[in-house]
């Protein structure tokens, strides 16, 4: 998949692709295998039903094919699409889409979240030169919200610390995570995170890799680290429902492949099984 995220200011041609959101869902077809609403069967929609064609904003292109965000009409019924909700969207196909959904849902919450002046309450206009919105009166000028985290791959020997959130739709085993505060390094926050969450200390910090979540605008970054002496787990209850240690043999083999989470998941299992530290 080849993502061409640089701004422009183009118009869509037949084959461009039209998303759309509503609370937490976007529109789409889910078939076996996801399909984008196609702008040439949206134009002949609103003419069969004698609607004006609301406006587009362009997001991006992924190999060479255009997306743009749109506002549908709220009695739309075009056969094989609906609504579905983002949750569902993590475990659908191919995950190349499942990427563009979320990576429009992370510009569509910012367009939306950002329709005023948090200066001077003015609208916003959108900029024609880059991704970015401004205010014609005081100039205030808005970029897109990306909000760094970490996900923390805590092990010691053959065992990973595994945890499940406390009130969240996902009830997976998931690993410690948490946003980077203002002052503080991405190292500095694995610290503070594991401290927090489990009452623990940790050594031998080392970065793994990054990857964009759109899902909540968060651009996470992945590192293991060991654990610096043992102690007894003191879970913070707001946060997590469960902490504990897992040995390698025992992570499970989930097939979602989407998250950086599971994938570290997966990279210590193979790691340990060669006898190598991740």
């Amino acid at each position: 998949m080849k993502l061409d995220n640089a701004f422009q200011m183009k118009e869509p041609d037949a084959d461009s692709r039209i998303l759309a959101f509503r609370d937490r869902t976007v529109y789409l077809k889910n078939e076996g295998e996801i399909t984008f609403l196609k702008y040439h069967v949206w134009v002949e929609y609103c003419k069969t039903h004698h609607k004006k064609v609301p406006g587009l904003v362009y997001l991006f292109s992924v190999d060479d094919i255009s997306f743009y965000l749109t506002e549908l009409y709220e009695d739309v019924e075009i056969p094989g699409f609906m609504y579905h909700k983002l949750f569902a969207v993590r475990s659908m196909k191919p995950k190349e889409r499942v990427f563009a959904a979320t990576t429009a849902w992370h510009l569509y919450v910012w367009y939306r979240d950002n329709q005023f002046c948090g200066r001077c309450a003015h609208p916003l206009v959108h900029s024609r030169t880059e991704r970015m919105l401004q205010c014609p009166v005081c100039n205030n000028m808005v970029f897109p919200k990306i909000a760094p985290a970490v996900i923390i791959g805590l092990t010691n020997n053959d065992q990973i610390m595994m945890t499940k959130y406390a009130g969240r739709e996902y009830k997976r085993y998931a690993l410690i995570a948490g946003f980077t505060e203002i002052g503080e390094t991405a190292e500095e926050t694995v610290h503070r995170e594991v401290m927090e969450e489990v009452g623990l200390k940790v050594k031998n910090i080392r970065y793994y890799k990054s990857q964009p979540w759109g899902f909540d605008s968060n651009l996470l970054m992945g590192f293991f680290c060991d654990l610096a002496e043992e102690g007894e787990i003191r879970l913070e209850e707001e946060e997590l429902s469960l902490a504990e240690w897992v040995d390698y043999r025992d992570v499970p083999d989930d097939p979602e492949g989407l998250s950086l989470t599971r994938e570290m998941m997966t990279y210590f299992r193979k790691q340990r099984e060669q006898g190598v530290n991740p």
